[in-house]
């Protein structure tokens, strides 16, 4: 594997989407690296020095220096080891634009309607909050027709970084769908982002970092239910 494990740590929290992200990254292009959990209740020194302006993971440590944020870590990722595995962003400029685009579309409107709709304390705001996440998911149906050309992947053949983008929120998806019986990614209204789902789970590279999808189901109840009580 690229890369050498005492050279890179990540620091994580093991349900976190934005974690995950990081390890799809590293999975993906077989870099090694040390993984360190983090208790987001007790904070080690370690996290609060790497990331002090908002004491949060994921955090990259590569060579003495961290890196913060999922999105800043990935594109850091396919620069600091562009020899390790496939490329996550495109060559092209406006190949690249497009896929940061999409991501952020991602990042600013899809992950802000599913928070709204899992956690939101009325029932009208979870209903709204369904509502903007269909919308959104809708248009990410369109994005892939039109990106991916026919190709499996946001990423065309291969996953990029559009593909790990989403991808790091696809074990929360899965929970609540086990949760509340529903298809996220309705294979009737989505059949591209259904079929994209099921390839990108597949591939041995993600399985091997994706969380288990019932301990996923338990902190999420345990969740749910300190929200409905304060």
């Amino acid at each position: 594997m690229a890369g050498a494990a005492n050279d890179l740590k990540l620091l994580g929290m093991w349900a976190s989407p934005y974690v995950l992200r990081v390890r799809l990254a590293l999975s993906i292009k077989s870099i090694s690296y040390e993984y360190a959990e983090e208790d987001l209740r007790h904070k080690s020194e370690l996290l609060l020095r790497s990331n002090p302006v908002h004491n949060k993971v994921p955090v990259l440590i590569h060579a003495g220096k961290p890196v913060c944020e999922s999105l800043v870590i990935l594109q850091y990722i396919d620069d600091a080891f562009g020899g390790a595995g496939p490329a996550l962003l495109p060559a092209d400029p406006h190949e690249r634009a497009v896929a940061r685009f999409w991501a952020a579309f991602i990042e600013d409107t899809l992950v802000k309607a599913m928070n709204q709709a899992s956690w939101s304390k009325t029932e009208a705001e979870k209903v709204e909050g369904n509502k903007r996440a269909t919308a959104a998911l809708n248009t990410l149906e369109a994005a892939l027709r039109d990106v991916s050309k026919g190709k499996p992947f946001f990423g065309g053949d291969s996953t990029g970084y559009v593909d790990i983008v989403l991808g790091g929120l696809l074990a929360g998806v899965r929970a609540m769908e086990a949760m509340l019986g529903v298809k996220a990614f309705d294979p009737v209204t989505m059949p591209l982002l259904a079929a994209w789902a099921d390839h990108f789970g597949a591939l041995d590279a993600v399985a091997a970092v994706m969380p288990d999808v019932s301990k996923l189901v338990e902190l999420f109840i345990t969740m749910h239910a300190a929200v409905a009580a304060n």
